[in-house]
């Protein structure tokens, strides 16, 4: 099984740095740091009523790392994805390592969304996050910032601004200021646990 070694992608995360492929079927990546980034605020947070009420009705169940492989490949599963086998296996030695986590959602115990992404002392890096059924990635984003926040991450990455992230309390930034809050999140340390 051909991956990228962890210490690798460890250190390209540790540097702003990610890589992407150039589609599902490409056998390589190429490695990218933005000039401008995106990053989650995470004292700025924020979701919709209509989604709070849906995740207090309780329909749905949260699990962390149950179905790690899964997410990625059901972030995979679209028209168009970066994300690759080399990608897919690579992150998955990351997850058995404990440095990337997925935060999944089970409606009737099936997975219906999700989100992965890379963890780095204080610094949670989104990679990808998919739905099944409507507003399950939104589930998946609200118990992600409950991680967060209460373990006390630092910085919340998520590579590039869209303006459907915007929703949540996205927001773009310079390549300086985001090099800036990395170091400072590498500097401390945080763990990425669940708890109800």
């Amino acid at each position: 099984m051909k991956i990228i070694p962890s210490e690798t992608l460890l250190n390209a995360y540790a540097q702003g740095i990610f890589p992407m492929a150039e589609s599902r079927s490409s056998e390589g990546i190429n490695w990218y740091s933005a000039s401008e980034r995106g990053v989650i605020p995470i004292e700025e947070f924020h979701i919709s009523k209509n989604v709070l009420k849906l995740i207090q009705k309780g329909q749905f169940e949260v699990h962390i790392d149950k179905a790690f492989r899964k997410v990625v490949q059901a972030c995979a599963n679209r028209e168009t994805t970066w994300i690759n086998d080399l990608i897919i296996n690579s992150y998955d030695v990351l997850n058995q390592s404990g440095y990337a986590h997925s935060v999944e959602v089970y409606l009737d115990e099936e997975l219906v969304g999700g989100l992965y992404g890379v963890h780095l002392k204080s610094a949670f890096f989104g990679e990808s996050m998919f739905k099944n059924v409507p507003e399950a990635d939104k589930v998946a984003l609200y118990f992600c910032h409950q991680i967060l926040e209460k373990n006390k991450f630092t910085l919340w990455d998520t590579q590039f601004f869209t303006e459907h992230l915007a929703r949540f309390g996205c927001i773009e930034i310079k390549a300086a200021e985001y090099h800036n809050m990395l170091e400072k999140a590498l500097m401390e340390e945080a763990e990425f646990i669940f708890s109800t």
